[in-house]
């Protein structure tokens, strides 16, 4: 390089190669400041800092910040970082890279170095004139005004853009507003005639060129001074991007690498105030769910040991907070907890339990369970540690488990304007797959961070804890590391050479938050990972990628109506229940090793399963006058939270929906359940005169309406699951659908099948029946209590056609969003259009709620999320669909006789209007 004291200008310019895409490095080596093909990353980082005009430890900062960039540019492969660290940037060879836009920016110049003279002129109608400090007026850009710009061309390359496209922006114009600006603070501008010198001639302003040729000459004695110092602040800088922005470096980085570090979550949101609905359930019942085990270890690790992990960041000088912690649990969805409800008023109002109705509280269920909870590390709503764990093969005493609970998924909470409303029963907005990542990641830095094991065995054994026990701890971790990254590294494998139903590449679909791929994740953890503990091989071959997420359903109602999945696949409620907790890791032997007699034996906690069942369930509602649910109560709409017209009921609105109602949605989700004035003046279409009440046996049951999948137009993903995924099983087992389902259940029309390869759907159903059983034989319990606990509903495979849904009473759907069973409609508004209309593409979590159009405030598609949120998209980058993920179906449009997927006429404003404002009232 130049003397740079000396330095004469170039004439004429060097040439610079169409690879290097930067308009500012493209000038640095036109005037020979750096070298155009390997530029060292001290060289780079000095000339930078120079240009920047920064002083002290700012120009550190600028110099740091120029070597991290530098260093990953060509690649971040560690054999390119190597490479780039050793050698230095080849800026002939940017294109391509990692900081590539691909087209999303600007524009001015394109592949082939070609200046594109109407793109600096678009570039100019984004800014204003601008007084120069020298003197004069020229065009020029604020820092505002480059925000505009930069958001303009992100919305301009639609189909071209990757999520992470606009931190790549961060790094062009605003860093040439730092260095080529003029002016001080909100008056600084970037001038668009040294912009087109930039481009144009490859030039610099004159004074940049000065502030470089002020750099002093670095003595041949100090080059090796040099190299070391340029090498700590590359490895000072990678450490700082760490520590400080994992999210930003994730963003950048390869998959393969982006999984080392944790996953990127938004921002709990600021909680001002918060309050839980009155749903019919005391405070202690409340509590109850929210934290009683139902015999699941979901997290791999022991309860205590889980408690002693911290969180899978990096930190220079300080430790990370732990996992346990709610406020970190939180930023995954998870509503806040106290340590017990025995407690003082303030600390309950905090935690929302505070009185807004004006309602004799609901008298407590005390009497009906025996279970006591605890919550005494604070954890949020749905984690439970279960005590007293055997292990179901051997019989040995365990450590107490974590699990998560029926509460973590069923659980429901909104925001508004800092106030958080929550429900019971209502679905999750929890994203399970990031707390899955961040478990596995906090459990590999434990081990090979530097520091952190011994506070976890400090945590785990006390401080003086011998060398020998902390050895033995550290075994038993590594062994549980190891087993979840051969466990992912065999699943990633076999979906690998797996196709779907019709002839595709299987993958995963983002679940995000709100949303979890429930019927294969239980497949994939009954059929394989659970026999794959019990020391059996061979079975990964069940495994099936989760592609099929659906949006938690609400389960108010639910112990009423016959069928409660989407897919109306499960009668029978314990079986319905007991393989939830299955699918959430509930201990169970599926080994051979042991006796006969000790097969299917499981931590499943059934008697807590039967009394959640019961709290859901509450009186026979016919016993009532009038009819109504006890029970569980759905949410009612919480006007009085808020002094917001938005919230405030119209009750002209609300005349008009009722008979749009009874117009268009009684046909499948029957009449409302709780409106008198409907039954009043629509007597026929009664919710509680159904046709559709069975009420033959001990207790009524209400058999939704059914629809094929097919005719809905909705997504068939989740409707396929038990119809089409078959599993093998060990013969050791004895599974024989046909012959056990007959015995049990009388089930009719079953057809042989084998005793190893069967439907998915069958097998479940015999294994959850044979694990219920064997926990009520080993409790000896007598045949007719047997048969009480059961009750009237037979564990027989759905005679309708298949696949299909089942529609729900809409009681609280108001609280539901997003929606269709797949929650790919993010508000009630949306749901009331024709499906062509609705957002393909839209952000969740951490966002609040519309109380207009019932839902999520989504003007159109959203590509770009704020940090941590999931983005729900339809197709994928190359405009592909993505399973599961369709947003069609279920429209309104047009008029009759109508196609399939359209279920109603069009609605005009007002029409869509009434009736949501009527769906708020349900």
């Amino acid at each position: 390089m130049h003397d740079l004291r000396t330095k004469k200008p170039v004439a004429p310019l060097i040439d610079v190669s169409p690879n290097n895409p930067c308009p500012f490095l493209r000038a640095l080596v036109a005037e020979g400041f750096v070298d155009g093909h390997i530029a060292p990353l001290s060289t780079l980082s000095r000339t930078i800092g120079a240009a920047s005009g920064k002083k002290g430890l700012s120009n550190i900062r600028v110099r740091i910040e120029t070597s991290l960039v530098a260093l990953v540019a060509n690649g971040l492969s560690p054999w390119r970082l190597l490479k780039s660290w050793w050698s230095g940037a080849e800026l002939d060879a940017l294109r391509d890279g990692p900081l590539d836009k691909h087209g999303v920016g600007s524009r001015i110049l394109d592949a082939h170095a070609h200046v594109h003279e109407d793109q600096i002129a678009r570039l100019a109608e984004f800014g204003q004139e601008c007084r120069d400090p020298a003197g004069g007026v020229e065009r020029g850009l604020t820092a505002s005004e480059i925000t505009t710009f930069m958001h303009a061309n992100f919305e301009r390359a639609k189909g071209n853009r990757r999520w992470y496209d606009p931190l790549l922006m961060k790094g062009e114009w605003p860093v040439l507003l730092r260095i080529l600006g003029k002016g001080e603070g909100k008056d600084r501008y970037l001038s668009v005639a040294e912009v087109r010198t930039l481009f144009v001639d490859r030039r610099l302003p004159e004074r940049i060129v000065e502030r470089i040729e002020s750099l002093p000459q670095v003595a041949p004695g100090r080059r090796t001074l040099r190299v070391i110092g340029s090498a700590a602040a590359v490895v000072i800088a990678l450490l700082v991007a760490l520590t400080q922005f994992p999210d930003r470096v994730r963003a950048v980085l390869p998959d393969k690498l982006a999984q080392l570090l944790p996953p990127p979550l938004p921002d709990a949101p600021a909680t001002k105030a918060a309050y839980w609905l009155d749903q019919n359930w005391s405070l202690e019942d409340r509590y109850w769910f929210h934290h009683v085990s139902q015999g699941t270890a979901t997290f791999p690790v022991p309860y205590a040991w889980f408690a002693a992990l911290e969180q899978p960041y990096l930190r220079l000088f300080s430790a990370p907070g732990l996992m346990k912690e709610s406020a970190y649990l939180e930023r995954f969805g998870f509503i806040p907890s106290p340590q017990t409800i025995h407690t003082d008023d303030t600390t309950l109002r905090r935690f929302g339990y505070a009185s807004i109705f004006e309602t004799t509280p609901a008298p407590a269920s005390s009497g009906l369970w025996k279970t006591a909870v605890e919550n005494v590390d604070g954890f949020p709503v749905g984690f439970a540690r279960m005590t007293g764990v055997v292990d179901p093969a051997t019989g040995r005493r365990e450590d107490d488990k974590i699990g998560l609970t029926c509460a973590a998924c069923h659980t429901g909470q909104l925001h508004y304007k800092g106030v958080a409303v929550r429900f019971d029963g209502g679905p999750a907005m929890t994203d399970l797959k990031k707390l899955e990542l961040a478990t596995g990641l906090s459990i590999a830095y434990t081990l090979y961070v530097p520091f952190r094991f011994k506070r976890f065995a400090d945590r785990v054994l006390g401080r003086d804890a011998s060398d020998a026990d902390r050895s033995a701890l550290k075994q038993k971790l590594a062994a549980i590391g190891k087993f979840l990254l051969d466990w992912q590294n065999t699943y990633d494998k076999t979906i690998a050479g797996k196709t779907t139903e019709d002839g595709k590449q299987q993958k995963d679909t983002e679940e995000g938050f709100g949303r979890l791929d429930a019927l294969n994740r239980i497949g994939n953890q009954v059929f394989s990972q659970n026999l794959a503990i019990n020391g059996l091989t061979g079975f990964e071959k069940n495994l099936h990628a989760q592609d099929a997420p659906v949006s938690y359903p609400p389960i108010w109602t639910v112990p009423w109506l016959k069928y409660a999945q989407y897919d109306a696949s499960i009668e029978q409620p314990l079986i319905r229940n007991a393989g939830e907790a299955l699918g959430v890791t509930a201990l169970i032997n599926m080994s051979p090793e042991y006796p006969a007699d000790t097969l299917f034996r499981s931590s499943v906690e059934v008697q807590n399963l039967l009394w959640i069942e019961s709290m859901l369930r509450g009186p026979d509602p016919f016993s009532q006058t009038p009819q109504r649910f006890g029970g569980l109560a759905a949410p009612k709409w919480p006007s009085q939270l808020f002094d917001d017209q938005a919230w405030k009921l119209k009750p002209d609105r609300v005349a008009k929906g009722r008979e749009l109602y009874a117009e268009i949605c009684v046909e499948c989700h029957l009449g409302p359940v709780n409106d008198p004035v409907f039954d009043a003046q629509f007597p026929d279409k009664s919710f509680w005169s159904s046709p559709r009440w069975d009420r033959t046996g001990e207790s009524p049951v209400l058999d939704p309406v059914q629809k094929k999948a097919d005719d809905m137009g909705t997504d068939p993903a989740q409707a396929n699951v038990l119809t089409m995924r078959t599993v093998q099983v060990p013969g050791f087992l004895g599974i024989d659908p046909t012959r056990d389902l007959t015995k049990w259940w009388e089930c009719p029309d079953l057809q042989p099948t084998s005793t190893t390869e069967m439907s998915y759907a069958l097998a479940l159903m015999v294994t959850v029946d044979l694990v219920s059983r064997k926990w009520m034989d080993e409790r000896h319990i007598p045949p007719a209590q047997q048969k009480k606990l059961w009750g009237d509903r037979k564990n027989c495979p759905n005679p309708s056609p298949a696949p299909r849904y089942r529609a729900r009473p809409l009681n609280g759907a108001w609280a539901t969003a997003p929606y269709l069973h797949n929650g790919s409609v993010p508000s009630l508004d949306w749901l009331l259009r024709p499906a062509a209309e609705r957002p393909r593409k839209f952000c969740m979590g951490a966002r609040d709620f519309d109380p207009e159009h019932v839902g999520f405030d989504v003007k159109g598609d959203e590509t770009s999320c704020k940090n941590g949120q999931t983005l729900f998209s339809a197709t994928d980058r190359d405009g592909n669909d993505i399973h599961g993920n369709s947003v069609a179906g279920h429209s309104f449009e047009g008029a009759a006789p109508y196609p399939k997927g359209i279920i109603g006429r069009a609605l005009d404003k007002n029409e869509r209007e009434a009736l949501i404002e009527y769906l708020k009232t349900l």
